[in-house]
């Protein structure tokens, strides 16, 4: 690595590569990826590694992961190592799987140079992130039953992110030994101005977390001005959307489908969350849980009630609706936050709630 120039790109053969160590990239518009463009053609492995992480991305901007996969790795995939700055990365079509903590982590930014360092305008889309098999105490020897009893695991977990992008990404078996893993995508500690959306989740413990609620020092707001729109969310026992200590943020249009769900958490709204906007939610399941909450908190348009039957294939995930919604559940008022609906296609002024826009709902 220490002959990379900034910009240049780094092209890796076909092959299954079982890696030694962590791989750190250091260096400004550095591309990583996969030459073939198949992700499942190009794999880092990190079932040998004498590190614990396997990819890094430090102190420089403008860096894109692409078109591999990486696997078999105790903690972190893909490590940003944002405390000494990482800004503009894309990590876009890999496959992230078998990662026993974190398959993307960006890392607690230090207060006296946190403004400077926050890591911005980061995109994560098109990327498949799957696990096997829930997670042991085998798989990661800082995860004890002492501490989070098998439980620490997650998809992706930033803090302090500004202005990111996290679209079109697919989550499947993301869960912890007892089943209360970390968000497929969790975003806290003072996120600003992100985007989540046209996410598919199944089968996850947890599915959007926007904050949690442990705000440590330092920390009043987790989110503040993030939309999660378009997201199709199945079977998170633990919950499907998460609002807790954010501020003007968003969730507006999700269809999340979990008619059995332990703990009635289809969307959970817990603590102050002022300025939230709740709108145009498809709610296969238990309706809205409100636990402590505070702030002014806006709630339009939000369906909850067993939809199995209207869905294409939701076994699978797929929650497109085959058939139209009874007309007292049918409609809905577009909101400004999401002007287009999962498939990218645009709504009408009156439009169905959840992600999906059927075409004949359109005006």
């Amino acid at each position: 690595m220490h002959d990379v120039k900034p910009g240049d790109t780094i092209l890796l053969a076909d092959g299954h590569y079982m890696m030694p160590r962590y791989f750190d990239i250091r260096t400004d518009g550095v591309v990583l990826r996969g030459a073939s463009g198949d992700p499942g053609r190009t794999i880092l492995d990190g079932a040998d590694s004498r590190h614990g992480e396997l990819l890094g991305v430090t102190g420089c901007a403008g860096v894109t992961i692409a078109d591999l996969t990486v696997q078999n790795v105790m903690w972190n995939g893909i490590k940003l190592n944002s405390d000494r700055g990482v800004q503009r990365v894309t990590i876009h079509n890999c496959v992230i799987r078998n990662v026993w903590q974190r398959g993307v982590k960006g890392v607690r930014v230090p207060a006296e140079s946190r403004e400077a360092l926050r890591p911005r305008d980061c995109r994560i889309q098109y990327c498949l992130f799957i696990n096997d098999r829930p997670k042991t105490f085998a798989d990661d020897t800082a995860d004890t039953p002492e501490n989070f009893n098998g439980n620490y695991i997650g998809g992706i977990d930033v803090m302090y992110a500004t202005g990111w992008v996290i679209s079109d990404n697919v989550f499947v078996g993301i869960r912890g030994r007892t089943g209360e893993a970390r968000g497929a995508i969790f975003l806290w500690h003072d996120a600003r101005d992100c985007v989540v959306e046209r996410n598919i989740i199944v089968d996850c413990d947890t599915g959007i977390c926007l904050g949690n609620s442990y705000r440590g020092p330092g920390t009043r707001i987790h989110c503040t001005g993030c939309v999660v729109r378009n997201n199709f969310v199945t079977r998170t026992p633990e919950t499907g959307i998460l609002a807790d200590y954010t501020f003007n943020c968003a969730i507006v249009h999700n269809t999340i489908h979990h008619p059995a769900n332990r703990l009635g958490r289809l969307i959970r709204l817990v603590h102050d969350n002022d300025g939230l906007l709740v709108a145009n939610n498809l709610l296969s399941g238990p309706p809205m849980r409100r636990d402590h909450l505070t702030g002014m908190v806006r709630e339009t348009g939000n369906v909850s009630r067993v939809m199995t039957a209207f869905f294409a294939d939701p076994e699978s995930g797929d929650l497109h609706l085959s058939t139209p919604l009874p007309d007292e559940d049918g409609t809905a008022r577009r909101v400004d936050q999401a002007p287009r609906d999962i498939d990218n296609d645009a709504r009408g002024a009156v439009c169905a709630p959840g992600a999906d826009e059927p075409m004949d709902d359109r005006s």
